[in-house]
């Protein structure tokens, strides 16, 4: 027996929606993927940071000791979370000698330009 037309469209209705959602659900894995992607990223910027700033350091162990999630929280055990390193010894600056320290003190250079009407002129 040959299919009705109302049969045919219902197949093609069927058909278009199993397309569908199979679109969407790639959609949704390659949008995962993209967040999964982005939280990586940005841990290993913020691993990277904490090891030269004490601030994000200190971020980093508050975020660490703030996880809700006891697995998430397994995940940590045994980690060290990264220390900047001390600074070094301050690098030893010259001392400016005296012409240097005259020339710094030299006059400020009188304003260009017209004088402001507030000023006045001096005739």
């Amino acid at each position: 027996m040959a299919e009705s037309t109302v049969e045919k469209l219902e197949r093609q209705y069927e058909q278009a929606k199993a397309r569908l959602q199979a679109a969407k659900a790639r959609e949704r894995t390659k949008s995962r993927k993209l967040e999964a992607r982005r939280k990586i990223i940005l841990g290993g910027a913020l691993i990277e940071r904490a090891e030269r700033d004490p601030a994000a350091a200190e971020m980093l162990a508050g975020l660490i000791t703030g996880l809700s999630r006891a697995q998430d929280r397994k995940t940590f055990e045994g980690w060290q979370a990264p220390c900047p390193a001390p600074d070094p010894l301050p690098a030893h600056k010259p001392v400016p000698d005296a012409q240097t320290k005259t020339a710094s003190k030299a006059a400020p250079e009188p304003p260009s330009g017209p004088p402001d009407e507030d000023q006045g002129t001096l005739l």
